[in-house]
């Protein structure tokens, strides 16, 4: 006999902006399921996810959690306001009768001492010290947002490992495919505001999905055609105002508010980006470089050498100095010994890991083309910055929204957005 649900979201709505960003979304866990959520940058996974976790309310909707049942939420961005240490970070998230071993072995097995400070952790120790917190208490709920985010790859196969080891139910949202694929026993579809499930796992999404959007297109195609007999009979059928024609009428006016209130799938991205002139041969020489933290050395007597168009990809587990990398060849930071030379004519454009030149409050058209204005330049030539906003994705009723309250993915575009449209030859991607 099926367990009935722990956690239960039945027609949820909100109105976001006013656009309606959640019509009617339901979502249910049992224990031990484990569920993907899947959706485009900006459909409202996140947002499901917090009503679900009871952080944000609903315009309108149920949601019902069973009696009793303990519930905990990984947000996709932690907040260590208050706590100076990771280990009083991650002991905050027990309550009476939890166990603290269990807090201290999980930090262990995340490379985690407990006395890191928590205003200088790396994206991926940030990500571990979080894990630690939500699962230390063994919840019956786990509402995972992008748990793998910033983690090396032991890191994930352990989390994998840890995650089918427990009990609780799990809503999971994740960019990383593999992840899902290992994970998710159920899949549910957040889609124009709307959530459809599929008791498979993210392996077989793909296939649902398209077989849905197939299936939506026959039905509008069927429309398409429906109202054109119709509009065919309005000029040439008509004969008298009588009761039947009327009634027509009306619902041919039904058939056409049907097409125009219909919610198209989204697009691609278009990508294009600004190039700068070629830089010289040599873009960077690093020579006896050293850096260290205290007692802790990131790199040691490093030569290298980058020349124009070498694409390298800088690997290491979570902590290991990657970012401090980059930040020492490119200029950015200075070394304790050996030098860095940059080349000549040299137009770099970076990505950076935390997004902190994202300022709270900035609108996303001012973020975009830096205030002040409706052009972006790229490749020498004025775009509107509707058009280009519409190349990345974004509604142009988005414009004034302040991107800190967009999705983590629509923070993502945004600067990629901002890079692609700058003049570059050298490209830093964090």
């Amino acid at each position: 006999m099926a367990q009935p649900p722990l956690l239960t979201l039945q027609d949820i709505t909100l109105t976001f902006g006013g656009r309606p960003l959640l019509a009617g979304a339901e979502l249910s866990a049992s224990a031990g399921e484990r569920i993907c959520l899947v959706g485009r940058n900006g459909s409202g996974k996140s947002t499901l996810l917090k009503i679900a976790a009871g952080d944000v309310e609903a315009d309108s909707g149920t949601r019902f959690l069973q009696p009793g049942a303990t519930i905990r939420y990984l947000l996709q961005e932690p907040d260590f306001t208050g706590f100076s240490t990771v280990r009083a970070y991650v002991e905050s998230g027990l309550t009476e009768g939890d166990d603290e071993y269990r807090a201290n072995y999980l930090m262990e097995q995340l490379s985690l001492t407990g006395d890191e400070e928590t205003a200088h952790l790396s994206g991926g120790e940030a990500r571990r010290a979080a894990l630690a917190r939500v699962l230390a208490p063994e919840p019956d709920i786990l509402l995972l947002d992008e748990p793998t985010n910033h983690l090396d790859l032991p890191a994930i196969e352990w989390l994998e490992a840890e995650l089918k080891s427990l009990r609780s139910a799990m809503v999971l949202i994740s960019h990383d495919r593999r992840f899902l694929e290992n994970l998710s026993q159920a899949t549910v579809w957040l889609d124009r505001g709307t959530a459809r499930r599929m008791n498979r796992g993210f392996a077989h999404f793909e296939t649902w999905r398209d077989e849905v959007l197939e299936e939506e297109q026959r039905e509008q195609h069927k429309l398409d055609r429906k109202i054109v007999r119709e509009e065919h009979w309005l000029r040439y059928g008509v004969t008298a105002r009588r009761k039947r024609n009327v009634r027509r009428l009306g619902d041919l006016e039904a058939l056409r508010e049907k097409r125009r209130t219909a919610l198209r799938a989204q697009g691609n991205v278009n990508l294009s980006s600004g190039d700068a002139d070629a830089s010289g041969k040599l873009v960077i020489e690093a020579r006896n470089l050293s850096k260290s933290f205290g007692d802790r050395a990131i790199v040691s007597d490093l030569n290298l050498r980058v020349l124009r168009g070498d694409r390298i990809a800088i690997t290491g587990p979570n902590g290991a100095g990657k970012t401090t990398l980059i930040r020492l060849i490119t200029g950015q930071l200075a070394p304790d010994a050996g030098s860095v030379r940059l080349g000549t004519n040299l137009e770099i454009v970076s990505l950076e890991q935390d997004r902190t030149s994202l300022t709270p409050g900035t609108t996303l058209r001012d973020a975009l083309t830096g205030g002040g204005s409706d052009q972006v330049i790229v490749n020498g030539e004025a775009r509107h910055v509707m058009s280009w906003m519409q190349d990345f994705l974004f509604r142009p009723e988005q414009a004034r929204t302040p991107v800190d309250v967009l999705s983590g993915g629509e923070r993502g575009r945004i600067m990629l957005a901002r890079a692609l449209s700058k003049p570059s030859n050298f490209m830093v991607l964090d």
